[in-house]
């Protein structure tokens, strides 16, 4: 994939991680200093170039902030699921509704001494 290119869109973007998210800003802001390097000694061919990488570097920071907020979804992990190490016992597993309705039934205790 190169920066700068119609190939970094935002939908190519939602399927990467975050750690390769990072990667490609790294490049990209790389070659945005090489760029700006090429301009100030005049040997830039392509000026466009700059504005493509510019955009490309706001595409990241966008996909990556939209993360942080929620509103992009981050792409689900390939890796297996690691296994327990132990089986759980049917006393654990038990144990949470029995609290539920424990506190269920505290909750209608007072509920009717409030009532009182």
């Amino acid at each position: 994939m190169a920066i700068g290119s119609t190939e970094l869109a935002p939908v190519e973007l939602d399927t990467f991680e975050d750690e390769r998210l990072v990667d490609e800003l790294k490049k990209a802001k790389e070659e945005l200093f090489n760029l700006r390097f090429q301009s100030a000694t005049g040997q830039l061919d392509s000026h466009g170039r700059l504005r493509a990488v510019k955009r490309d570097i706001a595409r990241i920071y966008t996909v990556i902030r939209e993360r942080e907020l929620g509103i992009r979804a981050t792409p689900v992990a390939v890796e297996a699921a690691p296994k327990t190490a132990g089986k759980k016992t049917k006393k654990t597993v038990d144990a949470a509704p029995a609290a539920a309705e424990s506190a269920a039934d505290d909750a209608d205790v007072e509920s009717a001494e409030g009532k009182k």
